[in-house]
């Protein structure tokens, strides 16, 4: 699973074999969420508050690149990785 981007603690991680809408995958001291980046939403999975907050925040400044990573991902090729929150 590679790695897009990581902040805070927080790991954001994009499947190779993309499935469903497009979404990535957060990881925060072994809590995990599954994210959807379309209205950052937590499909499955969950974060403590403060991590959810900073996901969604770093989806909605970053969702056009995402949905470029989930695009490329989609098609075999790597997604590349994003910048992280300030």
């Amino acid at each position: 699973m590679p790695r897009l981007s990581a902040f805070y603690g927080i790991v954001i991680y994009v499947y190779i074999r993309a499935h469903g809408p497009p979404h990535i995958h957060a990881w925060h001291r072994g809590d995990r969420a599954v994210v959807d980046v379309v209205n950052g939403r937590i499909l499955a999975g969950s974060l403590k508050p403060r991590q959810a907050r900073m996901v969604r925040t770093w989806v909605e400044l970053h969702r056009a690149e995402l949905l470029d990573a989930w695009e490329r991902a989609s098609e075999g090729e790597p997604p590349g990785t994003i910048e992280a929150l300030p």
